[in-house]
């Protein structure tokens, strides 16, 4: 009992992501807003101009797709566990699939004209902290026996 009360507290904290690719994907202007002044990415004036752009053109197209995606979300599920039948859900689904994969497309153009704005030196640098991140990670999930260990 007191493992469901932990795993539905867990699930309320859970963002939802309105992306269909949920995990593997960088998000680059965010790491990149993280380290905005590290010395050793040494971003430009020029650069931070145009990554704010590419950042705001994102952030506006994946704001105004997450309401209608969490909606339309939160419908189908609610429908299903009322007995609606799958068939009678069908177009929902489809619009569902359409808006995650239209932020998807959002999110690998972001990552495309993020890249196209760094130099080689500087994404490199930026996916190297990125890997040094998911390892802490990985090691403190697994220090606290949740990484698949029995």
């Amino acid at each position: 009992m007191k493992q469901a009360k932990q795993g539905a507290k867990m699930h309320k904290k859970q963002k939802h992501s309105p992306f269909l690719i949920k995990h593997g994907l960088p998000h680059l202007t965010k790491m990149l807003m993280k380290n905005w002044d590290d010395p050793k990415l040494a971003l430009t004036a020029e650069q931070k101009a145009a990554l704010t752009k590419v950042r705001q053109e994102t952030m506006g197209s994946v704001k105004s797709l997450k309401p209608q995606i969490m909606a339309l979300t939160k419908e189908i599920v609610q429908a299903s566990k009322a007995g609606t039948k799958a068939a009678d859900l069908k177009a929902k689904v489809e619009k569902l699939a359409s808006l995650e994969a239209e932020a998807t497309m959002t999110h690998l153009k972001c990552i495309e004209n993020s890249k196209a704005v760094l130099k080689p030196e500087q994404l490199a640098y930026l996916m190297e902290k990125r890997k040094a991140q998911h390892q802490m990670k990985k090691g403190m999930k697994c220090a606290s026996g949740k990484c698949g260990k029995k």
